[in-house]
């Protein structure tokens, strides 16, 4: 029976590496599930994270409302309770979504970070390929943009999961929903590459597995030691913006819908279940058609 204490571990992780919040709005969302779990736990009776109602949900919100906390305040904590119950649902730590109906009040809602086509290449360029870890890293990097899954996708990626033939990799996202996405020639050879010559040395008879990409202890990597592989090449590509692994996600999904790709598409290769949290890039791609407009049109 996980703890809360444990379960906002891994809430905090998840917001972090996942999603690539900011630091200030993950420090935001776990003040408010802090509070909301401690609730839970003092007022509720409730011992673990899993046996959360609706109506204790409600209930919270009520007494929220009711003390007078302001609609932004009181916006903000509903959007943060609906992650964290998605995120319960989404990891096995529940069997239902508890704030599945709560309604979230109309918020702007903030795009995501994303990299130009030079800025990505330029990160893709950093891994020194004449060692053992740059091989490794470059293939990583390549399969990170290629496909657009999640760190944590690709941390648990295996040799069965690749159709290398077809140029196709089976993806197991949230839930044990499984897709298939096409991957790109470079991605393909980069990571042959790392297979046939890196890996068998990473790799240790002591600790087989399966999984792909390999810490130098012959381990699986972690979702901290890929965010601190991107940072470092973000870092030394000249790159100011935070970046982490979601944003390879969030470039990958905008690059292809800049260079025309449909909207429906691109939401089966990310796994999205609904395409409204597909659309979201359709702004971003409205704002670079805007750009192009404004830098080559006579009359703009």
């Amino acid at each position: 029976m996980p703890s809360f204490a444990s379960v906002l571990t891994a809430f905090k992780t998840y917001i972090a590496l996942e999603r690539g919040f900011a630091s200030n709005s993950i420090d935001g969302y776990m003040r408010d599930i802090v509070r909301y779990t401690q609730w839970m736990a003092d007022q509720g009776g409730i011992d673990n994270p899993g046996h959360i109602s609706m109506t204790d949900v409600t209930r919270y919100l009520k007494l929220l409302a009711d003390t007078g906390l302001a609609a932004a305040s009181l916006s903000r904590t509903i959007s943060t309770i609906r992650h964290f119950h998605r995120f319960l649902l989404d990891e096995g730590y529940a069997q239902t979504n508890a704030a599945e109906l709560i309604d979230t009040p109309a918020l702007t809602r903030h795009l995501p970070m994303v990299l130009t086509q030079d800025e990505m290449l330029r990160i893709l360029e950093q891994p020194d390929t004449s060692t053992t870890l740059g091989t490794r890293d470059k293939a990583l990097l390549e399969m990170l943009y290629a496909t657009g899954m999640r760190v944590s996708e690709l941390i648990s990626l295996a040799f069965e999961h690749f159709l290398l033939p077809e140029a196709l990799i089976r993806i197991l996202g949230k839930g044990g929903k499984e897709r298939i996405v096409p991957v790109g020639r470079e991605a393909i050879e980069r990571t042959q590459r790392y297979i046939t010559h890196v890996r068998p040395r990473l790799s240790r008879r002591d600790k087989p597995t399966t999984v792909i990409f390999l810490n130098h202890r012959g381990g699986p990597l972690t979702r901290m030691s890929i965010l601190n592989f991107v940072k470092k090449y973000a870092l030394s590509a000249g790159i100011a913006t935070d970046v982490h692994p979601h944003t390879f996600r969030h470039s990958f999904a905008t690059h292809l819908l800049e260079g025309g790709a449909d909207l429906r598409s691109v939401q089966e290769m990310l796994g999205h279940s609904d395409i409204s949290t597909t659309q979201i890039y359709t702004h971003i791609d409205r704002d670079y058609l805007k750009e192009v407009h404004t830098t080559y049109h006579p009359r703009a």
